[in-house]
C-alpha cells in the first residue's frame, strides 16, 4: 500500500474511532468557520474563488477521506492551510459530509 493510501486509511479509521458527530453548539461553530474562514477563499456562498467550489456537484467524484485530509492537514505548497489546530479529524469529516450533501446556512 502506498504511503498516501495508508495515511488515508488511517485517517478514516481514526475518524470512526474519534466518535460521533459534533453536538449542536459545535456544529454551529463549524458552520460559521466554514462560511467565514473557508468562504474567504472558496467564496462566501462556497461557489469558488481563490479555492475551488465546495458544492455537492463539485465534490461528488472526490473521496471523502481525501477531502477530510485536505481540511485537516492542508495542502503544502498551496494556499490551503491545515485546520487541525481548530478541529478534530472527526469534525473535519463532519464538514465534508455536510459539504457533499448541502451545507447548512
Amino acid at each position: 500500500m502506498s504511503p498516501n493510501k495508508l495515511a488515508l486509511a488511517l485517517l478514516a479509521v481514526s475518524c470512526v474511532a474519534w466518535g460521533s458527530e459534533p453536538n449542536a453548539a459545535r456544529q454551529k461553530e463549524l458552520v460559521h468557520l466554514v462560511r467565514q474562514d473557508c468562504g474567504s477563499c472558496h467564496g462566501m456562498s462556497l461557489k469558488g474563488g481563490l479555492g475551488p467550489a465546495l458544492l455537492p456537484e463539485n465534490l461528488r467524484d472526490k473521496p471523502a477521506e481525501g477531502l477530510t485530509a485536505t481540511i485537516y492537514y492542508g495542502r503544502p505548497g498551496t494556499p490551503m492551510p491545515p485546520w487541525k489546530q481548530f478541529m478534530s479529524e472527526a469534525e473535519a469529516a463532519w464538514i465534508v459530509d455536510k459539504l457533499m450533501t448541502a451545507f447548512p446556512e
